[in-house]
């Protein structure tokens, strides 16, 4: 049955909190980013700071992944390996839901405290149906 396969609430469960640590290494670089070209001198384009920003914001999502994973024990090759394997898709998506609903909203690459947690929130909503799908057919999750 198709409808019972996104009825698993364990699943939804894991896969929320894999994109929820997602979201928060991808937001350190992403918002980082954008803070330090809103605050400093260079004169640069939006698509440019954005296009740093998710660089950024996928490096410290693997960054993060792979610290969290070595808590929990496993090897750092192993845990930046698997790190490295989380889906990119799912990352590109989330960045580019934030980087998009902070465009929409202010017009620009401009970190604005009220704009975050919606940023964050389309971030978390736009991979978490991927990542949940991800981890029920193939069984592959980020930890």
């Amino acid at each position: 049955m198709i409808n019972s396969f996104w009825k698993c609430k364990h699943t939804w469960k894991v896969s929320a909190n894999n994109t929820k640590w997602c979201v928060i290494g991808c937001a350190i670089g992403d918002f980082g980013t954008i803070a330090f070209f809103q605050y400093s001198n260079f004169d640069i384009s939006t698509l440019f700071v954005f296009i740093l920003a998710m660089i950024n914001g996928i490096i410290t999502s693997i960054m993060l992944e792979t610290y969290l994973l070595i808590r929990q024990k496993i090897k750092f090759y192993q845990a930046f390996k698997t790190a490295t394997g989380m889906s990119l898709i799912s990352m590109i998506a989330m960045e580019i839901a934030m980087n998009l609903t902070d465009y929409i909203i202010t017009g620009g690459a401009v970190i604005v405290w009220w704009v975050v947690p919606i940023a964050l929130f389309f971030g978390f909503i736009t991979p978490w149906p991927y990542n949940y799908w991800r981890l029920k057919k193939f069984n592959k999750a980020c930890h």
